[in-house]
């Protein structure tokens, strides 16, 4: 049964093979652009920094350094599924680097301070872990509630605690200065 995740919470994974899935919907009434969200995460050392670039995964680098984890591409306009995940970043614990000792996975609106947008306008978004083998869920995050004049989201971290993958729910909203709403996390991550 998956967990609707609060912010803070914890949830042991026990799994080698998870999947972080976003999914919204179109929204067209507030703006005349689309709404892009992006998917990423952030492959961090023991001084919580990206050891090299290659260990950030984005839609401009789809797969790691170590191929350990990989973005299935990038959905511009939440059109990619009916209901389902537009975009997914595939994690595979058991070959991870071993001096990866957390990966922060955030959403962000591409551009959305110049075409103010926000996660409010935006439906039916979320992000979701779920099991890579049987794609039984585990846990989900609801987006647009909490984060209603956000642009961009610290979601959660897996983290490695006594050698046991373990999940934390984050819930952090910031609202993006950079151009692509990205910078933010990169200037805190690397």
């Amino acid at each position: 049964m998956a967990i609707n995740l609060q912010k803070g919470q914890r949830v042991e994974i026990g799994l080698s093979k998870v999947c972080v899935g976003l999914g919204w919907d179109p929204n067209t009434s507030h703006s005349s652009a689309d709404y892009d969200l992006d998917a990423s995460a952030f492959m961090l050392g023991s001084n919580g920094k990206i050891p090299n670039d290659k260990f950030f995964v984005f839609y401009g680098n789809p797969e790691s350094l170590d191929k350990t984890v990989a973005s299935s591409g990038d959905d511009t306009t939440g059109g990619n599924s009916d209901g389902g995940d537009d975009e997914t970043l595939t994690v595979d614990l058991s070959r991870m680097d071993p001096k990866i000792e957390q990966i922060v996975f955030t959403v962000t609106i591409y551009d959305g301070a110049q075409r103010k947008q926000n996660f409010g306008q935006v439906r039916n978004s979320y992000i979701r872990i779920y099991d890579a083998m049987t794609q039984e869920e585990i846990c989900k995050y609801e987006l647009g509630e909490d984060f209603s004049i956000e642009t961009g989201v610290e979601f959660g971290r897996l983290y490695k605690r006594n050698g046991q993958w373990k999940f934390e729910a984050i819930g952090q909203g910031i609202v993006c200065k950079g151009e692509h709403g990205l910078e933010d996390f990169i200037s805190k991550y690397q």
